[in-house]
């Protein structure tokens, strides 16, 4: 591992400083569980870190109109809060497949969006359920549909001295699930992830099919969603949907499969969601 310079800021001005004087050579560092790895691997060597753990503008979990994590909320914090098993249950099942519990006390929410893999667990369920990425930077705030927060592998919209404070996530006003394939049920990364969020069933007046680990970025399934907008879930209608979804996906051949077999599991995960959704589970 290379030297580098180390800062821990107290507030998000401080950090946006350290972060517009280094450029793109500087890295945040909360739970660090990808970053620290990428570093003794010698994948990544920036110039600066900077511990973002003591900026208290990046904490809270909070419910009111809307749900508001901030960045330094945990994977393990997800899953256990009652407020999102019992408004957001497919977020807290989400939060629940990743990594081991150690993994999860330290593991942040904003560190899996800005990580920006396309295997993420939390992007998929989150993009469906519609949620906003809020960002702080030299010029102030702005808000960015999370479903354009990211541009490509390990890549997001975040400028010089832009840092990623918390997550916004609606009212759910309808159901929701998040379902992911794997080698293992638990600490491995997804093979292919669904998430889908819906409103009404007869007819359907509202739905998101996100999938993730099938294409550089979460890739949202807008022709699958018209195979089922505006009627029933019907088995027939969910089948084209699944068989479009399948279609619409870009996945890769690597050593956790190929791409035939990533289409077929997207297929058989967004057929098995909507079903899932329309009889309740």
């Amino acid at each position: 591992m290379k030297p580098f310079d180390y800062f821990s800021p107290k507030t998000l001005s401080e950090a946006s400083e350290v972060l517009s004087k280094y450029n793109d050579d500087a890295r945040m560092i909360a739970g660090g569980t990808d970053l620290l790895l990428k570093m003794k691997a010698g994948r990544l060597a920036p110039k600066a870190i900077i511990n973002i753990k003591r900026i208290p503008d990046l904490r809270g979990l909070t419910f009111n109109s809307h749900l508001t994590m901030g960045a330094l909320t945990t994977l393990e914090e997800i899953k256990q809060s009652p407020i999102i098993q019992q408004h957001y249950p497919a977020l807290s099942s989400a939060a629940a497949t990743m990594a081991s519990v150690q993994i999860r006390n330290l593991a942040t929410v904003g560190g899996n969006m800005c990580n920006a893999a396309p295997s993420a667990d939390l992007a998929p369920i989150l993009i469906a359920l519609n949620a906003t990425a809020v960002i702080n930077g030299a010029k102030g705030e702005r808000r960015v549909l999370l479903e354009e927060f990211f541009t490509a592998p390990g890549k997001s919209v975040l400028g010089v001295g832009e840092l990623l404070i918390s997550l916004e996530v609606p009212k759910q006003e309808g159901k929701s699930i998040y379902l992911k394939h794997s080698p293992r049920e638990h600490m491995d990364i997804a093979v292919v992830g669904v998430g889908i969020a819906c409103r009404g069933f007869n007819p359907l007046t509202q739905v998101r099919i996100i999938l993730g680990a099938v294409a550089p970025i979460p890739l949202r399934a807008k022709k699958a969603e018209e195979e089922v907008m505006g009627g029933s879930l019907t088995k027939e209608r969910i089948e084209r949907a699944a068989k479009t979804a399948a279609e619409e996906a870009k996945p890769i051949d690597d050593v956790r499969g190929s791409v035939w077999y990533r289409r077929k599991i997207v297929e058989v995960m967004v057929k098995r969601g909507l079903t899932g959704l329309v009889n309740g589970n």
